[in-house]
C-alpha cells in the first residue's frame, strides 16, 4: 500500500543508521514490525498470574 507521510528526517536517519535497513521503507516496515511484537508481548504480560499451568515440568525435562 502506498503512503504519504511526513517523518522526521533526523528519526529516519538514526533509525538507518542503527538498522541494518537500507532505506526508509525498510526502516519503517522494520519499525512497524518490531511495534506490533513489543504490543503482543504486552497482552501477554497481562496473562501473568491468570492462568493455571497444570504439568510436570520434570517430566517434560526428560522426554
Amino acid at each position: 500500500m502506498r503512503t504519504n507521510i511526513d517523518i522526521d528526517d533526523k528519526l529516519i536517519n538514526e533509525a538507518i543508521k542503527l538498522s541494518s535497513e537500507k532505506n526508509k521503507k525498510g526502516v519503517v516496515n522494520l519499525a512497524l514490525i518490531e511495534f506490533i511484537k513489543l504490543q503482543k508481548r504486552q497482552k501477554f504480560k497481562e496473562l501473568f498470574g491468570r492462568v493455571k499451568w497444570e504439568g510436570d515440568l520434570k517430566q517434560m525435562r526428560s522426554t
